[in-house]
């Protein structure tokens, strides 16, 4: 049983029943099968059939206590596990949120998407089947083996010894399906990623001629994923059939006992009777408890993967606190007189490696266009991520409006803050609920506005059904300029202080750049913009400039005065020939 299940909100009252069901039922196995025990040897010993009449509707009446009782317990589980299911779903996505897109990356996209489509269904079933499953192992077998040794003592030690043996047995078994399946999952995982990337990458490799010969790429990953699954089923079939024969061989021992008993006049009919037919449901939890374990493993291992990324440290947040002026009910604030300071700040994600970021320092106040350059790994998308509130500095010091915080890994602080990515994720939905992303309460009027405003009208028109058209896997397919202008349509339909972008346009030709250059532009006035970007020509039109070069700051100024300065600047713009002036 997962360790982490005691700890599940509801999960107490829901054993409680179950244990009381399996308590009940306990009592039902045991009268009808001494019911019937008693029906057979009277017949058999010459009595009439209507003299067993009422034996038989309380027979049938246990009998029937016993599967209701089956029926409840379903229920009740099936309920408990949809609850829980719900409530992990919406945990993961909270924490994927929190830990921001860097996250995502590390732990592959492909995965994520499969953990919380398939994850979730996979640790439904595992809920379901494994909490009546232990419950009934833990107590059915034992009230049972009590009363069979009231019955024959030597039944029951038959029982008691043979019982032990199973479960070692199971152990054993379950030791090395777990090596399987652990093995299973990651190559599904390798799978899941592989499939993203692909699909993301299939115009490229189109266009690159290489297509075809990625196909056996994709062929040799999913053979690996046959080959781990056809060995775990492997071991789930061998370890069904052993249990099973070693059920049927502890039986037929007690059979074989009652029998030479019977013959010899040792025993009464009845008790054989009772005895025997009890058997098999003394060995009955421990069967289906292995036959569900393979089935329920990987639900069981996904509800640990999670576990694990709802559990992800995001070390301390930041108390962002503040005066009664600067901050509202709803959280922080950020004005034209507010203000940030970062000191120091560094950022290493590997003790052994060099820091990304080292020894960060800066000043922002109000509503400035803040642009951050330098060359590929100067540490510009990780300054990004600790501005957003995606990534917790290994050292440094921030000061928000003259609070001293930590970092600004804070819900209020990303509240605040929209953000726009190299690559926009469009959801599986309509084009106007994926512009409604940060304002999912703003109306069609508004939702069109912004449509326009990003440049999307002439989509619009040429879609079938308007905003109301499918977009994202499974609809229409969109490029990458149009998939850039629907993150700003988001962003303009966000009524958010902070914009934080993240190379925007590098996948963009430069016409399609310089096309969605005017409209972005328009959509930083009276906001704090922080724009990442190695393409120097939005440059003059910043207020700031940050030049990080190897996680250093390397300096800090407008563009006339970085021109004059003639440093790192002025080096960056002659080494690309930009012609900025």
């Amino acid at each position: 049983m997962d360790k982490n299940l005691l700890g599940y909100k509801g999960i107490k009252p829901v054993l409680a029943i179950v244990i009381l069901l399996t308590l009940v039922q306990s009592a039902s196995i045991i009268m009808f099968a001494t019911w019937l025990a008693e029906v057979i040897s009277a017949l058999f010993a010459g009595e009439s059939l209507h003299q067993q009449y009422s034996k038989i509707y309380m027979f049938l009446g246990a009998f029937l206590v016993r599967h209701i009782i089956n029926f409840i317990q379903q229920k009740v589980t099936y309920a408990f596990a949809e609850a829980t299911g719900a409530s992990l779903r919406k945990q993961l996505m909270n924490k994927l949120f929190e830990l921001g897109p860097r996250f995502a990356k590390t732990a592959g996209t492909g995965n994520l998407v499969t953990l919380v489509l398939e994850g979730v269904t996979k640790f439904r079933n595992y809920l379901e089947l494994i909490i009546p499953r232990m419950v009934g192992m833990s107590i059915l077998p034992w009230v049972i083996l009590v009363y069979v040794f009231m019955q024959d003592i030597t039944s029951g030690i038959i029982l008691l010894v043979s019982m032990p043996i199973l479960i070692v047995f199971m152990i054993l078994i379950g030791l090395a399906a777990r090596k399987h399946t652990e093995r299973q999952l990651d190559t599904y995982r390798t799978l899941s990623n592989h499939f993203v990337d692909s699909l993301r990458g299939l115009e490229t490799l189109k266009f690159l001629g290489q297509s075809r010969a990625h196909g056996h790429s994709i062929s040799r990953v999913s053979d690996r994923y046959r080959s781990a699954t056809m060995r775990t089923l492997r071991v789930a079939f061998l370890s069904s059939f052993a249990l099973d024969f070693f059920t049927m061989l502890s039986v037929a021992t007690v059979a074989v006992g009652l029998g030479l008993r019977l013959v010899d006049g040792n025993m009464a009919l009845v008790t054989g009777l009772t005895v025997l037919i009890l058997a098999p449901e003394y060995f009955l939890p421990v069967r289906m408890v292995g036959a569900d374990f393979h089935a329920t493993l990987d639900g069981k291992e996904a509800g640990a993967a999670m576990k694990s990324i709802i559990d992800e440290p995001m070390q301390q947040e930041a108390e962002l606190k503040g005066s009664a002026k600067q901050r509202e009910a709803a959280g922080v604030q950020w004005t034209a007189e507010s203000k940030l300071v970062l000191s120091g700040v560094c950022v290493q994600h590997q003790v052994d490696a060099n820091p990304s970021l080292n020894n960060v320092s800066a000043h922002i106040q109000g509503m400035q266009k803040i642009g951050i350059i330098g060359a590929s790994g100067a540490g510009k998308s990780t300054l990004i991520d600790v501005l957003g509130g995606f990534l917790q500095p290994t050292a440094g010091q921030f000061e928000l409006d003259g609070s001293a915080v930590n970092s600004l890994i804070h819900e209020a602080w990303r509240q605040l803050t929209t953000y726009i990515p190299q690559q926009p994720y469009l959801f599986s939905s309509s084009l106007a609920d994926n512009i409604r992303f940060y304002s999912p309460e703003a109306s069609a009027v508004e939702v069109e506005q912004a449509a326009t405003a990003a440049g999307l009208s002439e989509l619009v028109r040429s879609l079938p059904q308007g905003m109301d058209e499918m977009i994202g896997g499974g609809g229409r397919p969109l490029s990458g300029g149009q998939e850039q202008r629907v993150a700003l349509a988001r962003a303009f339909l966000s009524e958010r202080p902070i914009m934080l972008l993240d190379e925007p346009t590098a996948h963009l030709d430069i016409e399609t750049e310089y096309e969605l250059k005017q409209t972005m532009l328009s959509l930083f006035n009276d906001k704090l913009v922080f724009l990442a970007t190695h393409r120097l020509h939005w440059m003059p039109d910043m207020d700031k400039i940050i030049v990080l070069d190897h996680g250093q700051v390397a300096e800090v100024g407008t563009h006339q005065e970085l021109i004059a300065r003639k440093g790192a600047y002025y080096s960056l713009i002659t080494s690309q020939m930009e012609g900025v002036q």
